[in-house]
């Protein structure tokens, strides 16, 4: 255990020590995205495109499921470290591990039974229901994989190994680049290239994960011998861990939501939307890193009632994440034309793609706001704080909203819809850190 980063390092050190690896991890899987989604897109078949796009929520939903176990175990164990109970937070992160393994097999199962159900679901139609099928089955097979990837990327950083973490979050990231164009173009493969090679990049940062925890990890365990765990410590593992998912299952479900009333506009609007997720995410992904960076800090001093230097940690947060946010997404704003541009040159799509981005750009120093005060509660252990914003961005709050837009401003009421979504989160996060752990954090 590294105490001299958690206690005494000055905190803006601290927190970027922490943070840091995590972002340069972010920033190479958003390579991964971009070129994956270049590559897709240079195949020129915008039906391929939208299968593609239409299969993005299985694959947050994976991450979401990932998330229960990853987040939430790296909470509690964070919490126990800070309290110096190293044997109990051992023994949490062998539930995380396992859980996790479980888990993801079953849900595996569950896809692979379910395939054309899931497909009609997600909104494929006879153009793109082909290439949306290779897709999805390849990330069904992977999903064990995908799914254990999220524990130890996030369980790594309560020991303060957050290099180890991104070390691996890198390796698979490159290997998913460099196999993509050889899937995607060497093999013939298409849309079901692209899958393969993600999942094989995630069994290759997985093999990596166990080398390291079972060598260098001190404090971690993947070993069930002796293993059991208490109704109470279930209980505050999932208390985090499932609204900490939530936030991934509603994008999953806001997708589907937001593709299902793009869909009456025709398949190159939903191929458009695909391209803007892709760049949007170099924003959101930056903040998300910078944000849960410093979870295992929350942690480990809420643990400690450090509360002076709690109070730190949180304004330095706020003050990072939102300013990324605004300073990024005002830069990709003006250079909106090239991005999309990048990975289609097709004139209507670049038509459609650039408003649609700069639209969602709106909202991105708000979503900094949240995510900072959703990773304050679920460091913290306020389960109802991080439930009622993980489910009201692209939740209650999106389906609301797109709803009511939709219906008075038609398509542009549509793309409007998640920024006005992300500015009402934020004031939501405000009321809720003064009623929930205002006064609670408040120095002595």
């Amino acid at each position: 255990m590294q105490n001299e980063l958690f206690e005494k390092m000055p905190v803006p050190k601290a927190y970027m020590k922490l943070a840091v690896p995590v972002m340069m991890s972010s920033v190479l899987m958003l390579i991964y995205n971009m070129v994956d989604m270049y590559f897709i897109a240079k195949t020129g078949n915008t039906n391929l495109v939208a299968g593609v796009s239409l299969c993005a929520p299985i694959f947050t939903f994976m991450i979401a499921i990932g998330d229960i176990f990853g987040l939430g175990g790296s909470s509690v164990i964070s919490r126990l470290f800070g309290k110096g109970r190293t044997d109990d937070g051992r023994r949490i992160s062998v539930f995380a591990f396992l859980g996790a393994c479980v888990t993801g097999i079953m849900i595996a199962v569950i896809l692979l039974l379910t395939k054309n159900g899931m497909l009609k679901l997600l909104g494929a139609d006879p153009g793109t229901m082909e290439y949306a099928s290779a897709y999805y089955m390849w990330i069904a097979l992977g999903a064990p994989f995908i799914i254990f990837s999220l524990v130890p990327t996030n369980l790594l950083r309560t020991e303060g190994f957050a290099t180890g973490a991104m070390i691996g979050s890198i390796l698979g990231s490159v290997v998913n680049i460099i196999l993509d164009p050889v899937f995607i173009f060497g093999l013939k493969m298409g849309a079901g290239g692209a899958a393969a090679a993600t999942v094989i990049g995630n069994i290759c940062a997985d093999i990596y994960y166990v080398w390291f925890i079972m060598n260098k990890s001190k404090n971690l365990s993947m070993n069930p011998k002796g293993f059991h765990i208490s109704d109470i410590e279930l209980k505050r593992v999932f208390g985090i861990g499932i609204p900490s998912s939530i936030t991934n299952i509603m994008g999953s479900i806001g997708v589907m939501l937001l593709n299902r009333f793009l869909l009456p506009y025709g398949n190159g609007k939903i191929a458009a939307m695909g391209i803007v997720s892709k760049v949007v995410m170099i924003v959101v992904m930056i903040m998300v890193s910078f944000s849960f960076g410093g979870q295992p800090l929350y942690g480990y001093l809420y643990g400690a009632e450090n509360k002076k230097r709690m109070n730190e940690t949180i304004r330095f947060a706020y003050l990072l994440v939102c300013g990324l946010g605004l300073v990024l997404s005002a830069a990709i704003f003006f250079l909106a034309p090239s991005f999309i541009g990048f990975f289609m040159k097709d004139p209507s799509v670049i038509a459609t793609g650039v408003p649609m981005l700069r639209a969602v750009l709106l909202g991105m120093p708000f979503i900094g706001y949240s995510m900072v005060t959703t990773c304050i509660f679920q460091s913290t252990g306020k389960a109802g704080g991080a439930l009622l914003l993980s489910a009201g961005r692209q939740g209650y709050i999106y389906f609301v909203v797109i709803f009511v837009l939709s219906a008075l401003f038609g398509y542009t009421g549509v793309i409007f819809a998640q920024p006005v979504s992300d500015m009402l989160t934020a004031v939501l996060a405000f009321f809720l850190f003064r009623v929930i752990v205002g006064n609670e954090l408040k120095e002595v």
